[in-house]
C-alpha cells in the first residue's frame, strides 16, 4: 500500500515541533455538478522548526507520534 502525500499551506506554527497545514480538495457535487472546496487541517511533525505561516509543504503519513500528529514534512515547496 503506498504511502498518502498531499500538498497544503502551513497555516500556524505557534507549538514546538508541530506546525498545522490546511489542505483543500475540490470535489463535484452529485446533484447540482458544483465545484466545492473542502478543507482538512492536519497537526504536522516539524523536527527544526523551519517552516513559517504561509509556506507552501508536502507532507507524508507516518507512524502516530503523539495523539494528534501522525503526519511529517517531508520539502518545503514554495513560501
Amino acid at each position: 500500500m503506498p504511502i498518502k502525500e498531499v500538498i497544503g499551506k502551513v497555516i500556524s506554527h505557534k507549538m514546538d515541533k508541530t506546525i498545522t497545514v490546511a489542505v483543500i480538495n475540490k470535489i463535484s457535487h452529485r446533484k447540482y455538478n458544483k465545484i466545492l472546496s473542502k478543507t482538512k487541517k492536519y497537526y504536522v511533525h516539524d523536527e527544526n522548526n523551519d517552516y513559517w505561516t504561509g509556506d507552501i509543504v508536502k507532507i507524508q503519513e507516518t507512524r502516530p507520534i503523539s495523539k494528534h500528529k501522525c503526519w511529517k514534512v517531508i520539502e518545503k515547496i514554495t513560501n
